[in-house]
């Protein structure tokens, strides 16, 4: 079965994590733009950044056989801050036109602040005029009124649900985002937010019907493989193969489909690797033998 890592953030991520990530079966990813861990100072550390995820990411990516994509915002953390947050909004549009960014996102919010509930509107009105769907990143206090809010905001502003992912849901607002028409993220953790066991009790009570998992994995304690381990989990629990598909890898076609810039090949074949080729004269090799695919 192939899979489909919706949320993982790669540049925090090592070599192994493509090899292991490959070997698993993960042939696509979603890398959305998020925080570093400490505050960025210049708005030219942005940019940096999202030049990263739409070229070398890519390409280290594909080095391993796994198309990579990507989503492109002002994350709700670093909303607050006014040194950096309108030029960072000023710079997103000609990102938000290249090849590869399949959603704006993450938006949303984190303290739930007057300025994060501004600057998601504006990022709302942005998808809008680009066309492109949101990913939607709900607190991790007090998860159940900021989902809540989520919706009225997405509702207010009269944009299609259908092209909103609300991500990093748990047992208490599955409810609240399958009532809508918009998908339902989850992001598996090691200790933290969703599990395995838990994820496999959701979908034998919902089923899958715009429901997506993803390993959320990161700077911190995290589980590139938490994919894979989810969909081991959903069929020790007995869940049927063609449930499990839907999961992870149609569901997430269907959302990020909706850019029309998910290139997945023809028929979703395969990524061809060869390690001989070069990023600006740069390569993930360091004197090993390179993979070629025949």
């Amino acid at each position: 079965m192939k899979l489909f890592d919706p949320h993982i953030h790669m540049t925090s991520r090592t070599t192994d994590d493509y090899e292991a990530m490959a070997r698993a079966g993960v042939v696509a990813v979603v890398e959305p733009a998020f925080w570093l861990g400490q505050p960025r100072t210049h708005v030219g550390s942005f940019e940096d950044y999202f030049l990263s995820l739409t070229g070398w990411e890519r390409f280290r990516a594909s080095q391993f056989g796994i198309r990579h994509f990507s989503t492109m915002a002002l994350n709700p953390k670093e909303a607050n801050n006014p040194k950096i947050a309108r030029g960072v909004l000023d710079l997103l549009p000609r990102y938000l036109e290249k090849d590869g960014v399949v959603a704006v996102g993450e938006i949303g919010y984190d303290d739930m602040t007057e300025v994060e509930d501004a600057i998601f509107r504006e990022q709302i009105e942005l998808a809008r005029d680009f066309d492109l769907p949101v990913l939607v990143h709900t607190p991790h206090r007090d998860k159940k009124r900021g989902t809540e809010r989520t919706i009225e905001v997405v509702r207010e502003m009269g944009f299609p649900e259908h092209r909103v992912l609300i991500d990093h849901n748990n047992e208490e607002t599955l409810p609240l985002v399958l009532e809508t028409g918009c998908f339902a993220g989850h992001s598996i953790y090691p200790n933290t937010k969703m599990d395995e066991t838990r994820m496999a009790a959701l979908v034998k009570k919902y089923g899958p019907e715009r429901i997506i998992v993803n390993s959320a994995a990161d700077w911190g304690v995290a589980d590139a493989l938490k994919v894979p381990k989810t969909v081991e989990a959903m069929r020790q629990a007995g869940i049927a193969e063609d449930v499990i598909e839907t999961i992870v890898w149609r569901n997430p076609i269907a959302f990020f489909g909706q850019s029309g810039r998910l290139d997945m090949g023809e028929d979703s074949e395969l990524l061809k690797i060869d390690q001989r080729d070069l990023f600006e004269g740069n390569s993930v090799l360091r004197g090993q033998s390179p993979v070629v695919d025949s």
